[in-house]
C-alpha cells in the first residue's frame, strides 16, 4: 500500500523511468522497491526511523539508509523530495537534493495539500528553476524543478539554531536542527517538567529526546548518570548529539521506534513524549509508551513525564501503574510521576 504522495508519483511514472533516482524523506511504504522495476537505480534516505524500518532489506537496485544525510557523495538524474511535515525542514532537503543532482537534473516534490507544499517556491532556494505543477490528485500535489547549477555539499551545522537556557546549575547551550520540535526556545511543557525534575541515579532513559534539553538538565543535576537518549527523528538525534558536545556532556544517543530498540531495564524514564503521527495526533503512541515504560523499569524505578492536559494519559497510567500521581500542572500541561511497585 502506497501513501498518497507516493501514489501521485506512480501516477506520473514517466518522470522517473529509466533514470537514477533518489528519494529524500521517504515515507513508510514500498515505493522505493517498486521503482526498481522501471528505474536504473533507486536510493532512499529516511529521516524517520519508523519509515526506515518499513522498507524491505536492501535489494538489487534499491538501497535505503536512515539519517540526516546520505553516506555517499553520489549524483542522480532525479531527486524526489517528500515535502516534510515540519515546513522549516524543506530548505534543508532542497539543499540536499541540489547536492545529489547532476547539473540539469530534475527535482520532484510531492506532498499533501494541507502540509504546506503550496509554499514550495518560497523555500526552494537559488539553485533551481521555478517550479511547474505536474499533477494534483489524492489531496496531494506534484511539482518539478530543474537544477540550474551544481552546489556545495550542505554542512548540517549551518542549519542549527542555538540558544542559551538558564538552569539552576548554570547556563547550557541548546542546538536545534531545522524541523526539530521547539527549535527557537524552550516549549512550555518541557519548562514545567524541568521545574520539577527529580534527583536520579543509575541508568536513565530520555525518551523522545529532541534537541536534548531534558538530557542536559539531568546530566547537570547528576553528571554520573548512565543516560540514554532515543528519538525516531534523525534531525532530533543530531541535535541532541550537538547539544551534548556543546556542553561537554556524554550520553548514548540512538534511534528507537518507541522503546523497541532499547535493551534491558532502566532506573528511571523521563520524557516529554511525542503524540503526533504525521499530521494528526494519536493516543496510540501515548498508550504504548506507558505500557512499554512500565515493562522496562526496575522495581522501584521512577517514571516522570509532562503531557498536554487534553491527552488521555490518566486512565492508561492508572491501569498500568495502579495509580496516578500529578506532581505539577498549569492550564495546559500536567507532570505525572510514578514508581514501579
Amino acid at each position: 500500500m502506497l501513501t498518497n504522495p507516493s501514489a501521485l508519483l506512480v501516477r506520473n511514472l514517466e518522470q522517473v523511468e529509466n533514470q537514477s533516482v533518489m528519494l529524500l524523506n521517504i515515507e513508510a511504504d514500498g515505493l522505493g522497491q517498486s521503482l526498481t522495476q522501471s528505474c536504473a537505480k533507486v536510493a532512499a534516505l529516511a529521516l524517520d526511523f519508523n519509515h526506515f524500518q518499513a522498507q524491505p532489506s536492501n535489494q538489487s537496485g534499491f538501497r535505503c539508509e536512515f539519517g540526516y544525510q546520505w553516506s555517499k557523495d553520489e549524483k542522480f538524474d532525479v531527486v524526489v523530495v517528500y515535502f516534510p511535515k515540519a515546513k522549516a525542514l524543506a530548505p534543508y532537503l532542497f539543499a540536499m537534493a541540489a547536492w545529489h543532482l547532476r547539473e540539469g537534473g530534475t527535482l520532484l516534490i510531492t506532498g499533501e495539500n494541507k502540509g504546506g507544499i503550496k509554499s514550495v517556491d518560497k523555500l526552494l532556494g537559488n539553485a533551481f528553476s521555478g517550479t511547474s505543477k505536474i499533477d494534483n490528485a489524492r489531496h496531494c500535489l506534484l511539482y518539478s524543478a530543474t537544477l540550474l547549477q551544481e552546489t556545495n555539499k550542505p554542512n548540517p551545522e549551518d542549519w542549527v539554531s542555538r540558544y542559551q537556557l538558564s538552569l539552576p546549575g548554570g547556563d547550557i547551550q541548546i542546538c536545534n536542527m531545522v524541523g526539530v520540535f521547539s527549535d527557537k526556545q524552550l516549549d512550555q511543557g518541557t519548562a514545567l517538567l524541568l521545574e520539577n525534575l527529580p534527583q536520579l541515579e543509575g541508568r536513565v532513559l530520555d525518551f523522545g529526546c529532541g534537541a536534548g534539553v531534558i538530557a542536559m538538565a539531568l546530566m547537570q543535576k547528576n553528571p554520573e548518570l548512565q543516560l540514554e537518549c532515543v528519538d525516531i527523528n534523525a534531525m532530533a538525534l543530531l541535535s541532541c548529539e550537538l547539544s551534548l558536545k556543546a556542553n561537554g556532556m556524554k550520553a548514548k544517543v540512538y534511534a528507537s521506534d518507541g522503546l523497541s530498540q532499547t535493551q534491558g531495564l532502566f532506573d528511571a524514564i523521563v520524557s516529554n513524549p511525542p503524540f503526533h503521527d504525521g499530521l494528526s495526533s494519536t493516543t496510540d503512541i501515548a498508550t504504548r509508551f506507558v505500557v512499554d515504560s512500565y515493562q522496562q523499569l526496575v522495581k522501584g524505578g521512577h517514571w516522570q513525564i509532562v503531557a498536554n492536559r487534553h491527552l488521555p494519559y490518566s486512565d492508561t497510567i492508572a491501569r498500568v501503574f495502579g495509580e496516578v500521581n500529578t506532581l505539577a500542572e498549569n492550564n495546559k500541561y500536567k507532570v505525572y510521576t510514578n514508581k514501579k511497585h
